[in-house]
């Protein structure tokens, strides 16, 4: 076994990650992928159509790079400044995801992770592969046998020092890593997360359904969104931190030191209005570098216009009515639906 230097450990401070861990892939058991393998015989995944696809890589690190040994998880708080949730009682205001309020931290924490990688492979003489959330690798299980935190009710990590606001990345290593001690799951009876979903997400403690998921339903989901569902969206266009918000261990939390993980201040609660006349090339302007951008100028639009819709604010309407006859069938019919609900 090795452990990690002192020269990585301070590379790592330095480099803005606020909690790591390293666990050791021989245990890491097969019940590892059970949570997913039910997941998907569920049909829990809704349109996301990849996720069985890769749900056998996805089941073992070791599907992925059979020579791994152990994992280096790293987390970096992006803890908000303030009460994400005040934004939902402004009906003009739109409510964005407190992780996308400003750049795509994919990006930010892989340049950062290669270079604690290459410490690491110095170090120990073995390969390394990163891994930031894009590949088919379970981060947040990984975290919890690192000992970052637990997986609470709402199947999102949950730590002590920074409650629900951890982005994670992996370094997978051929070496064999000295590993942390797990950490236990401190959720209790409280079932606060679970309660507070505004479309009963959750159909029971630890596991979700995507297809009744807000943050699914704003940025992985392409079509329209149920009619039934669409009331309960409310004004978030862009995820929702319902469940991360209101969970107790966040008393511990602390705001995000990364400058660029704080909060853009026009991204705070944009006003409805404005957002509705973006055409392409102003929605790609004003969230360049965002992880927004990835769902696009008319998925962004479906979502403005239900959450204008859901704000009984007369002076909206019009910024709904200018969308009655868009080209794309999917805004359009967001658009009719908003209009009608005047």
């Amino acid at each position: 076994m090795q452990a990690l230097s002192e020269k990585l450990c301070e590379r790592i401070r330095r480099l803005g990650f606020d909690a790591y861990g390293v666990v050791g892939l021989d245990a890491v058991g097969q019940n590892y992928g059970t949570a997913l393998q039910n997941y998907i015989a569920r049909n829990h995944h809704g349109t996301m159509d990849w996720m069985p696809g890769t749900a056998e890589r996805r089941s073992h690190p070791n599907n992925l790079w059979p020579e791994a040994k152990s994992a280096l998880v790293l987390g970096m708080n992006y803890g908000p400044d303030s009460d994400p949730l005040v934004s939902l009682l402004q009906k003009d205001k739109a409510t964005i995801s407190v992780y996308a309020r400003n750049k795509d931290y994919h990006g930010l924490i892989k340049g950062r992770l290669k270079e604690l990688a290459g410490v690491l492979a110095r170090d120990t003489g073995e390969d390394v592969k990163v891994f930031v959330d894009t590949a088919p690798l379970m981060e947040k299980p990984l975290a919890a046998h690192a000992g970052l935190g637990w997986q609470g009710k709402h199947t999102n990590l949950v730590s002590r020092e920074f409650g629900s606001w951890l982005f994670l990345g992996v370094i997978l290593s051929a070496a064999e890593l000295t590993p942390s001690e797990p950490e236990v799951d401190n959720c209790g009876s409280c079932r606060t997360c679970l309660d507070i979903c505004p479309t009963d997400a959750f159909p029971n403690p630890y596991q979700i359904d995507a297809r009744k998921c807000i943050s699914y339903l704003t940025i992985e989901h392409k079509g329209p969104v149920d009619l039934n569902l669409r009331e309960k969206l409310g004004n978030r266009i862009y995820g929702c931190d319902d469940c991360l918000a209101v969970c107790p261990w966040n008393k511990f939390a602390r705001t995000a030191s990364e400058a660029k993980l704080q909060a853009r201040a026009e991204l705070g609660a944009p006003d409805l209005a404005k957002l509705a006349t973006l055409d392409d090339q102003k929605f790609r302007a004003m969230f360049s570098g965002s992880p927004i951008k990835r769902i696009g100028r008319d998925q962004f639009i479906r979502n403005v216009l239900y959450a204008i819709g859901n704000s009984n604010d007369q002076r909206l309407k019009s910024a709904a009515q200018a969308h009655v006859n868009a080209d794309n069938p999917v805004v359009r019919d967001a658009a009719r639906w908003a209009v009608k609900r005047f």
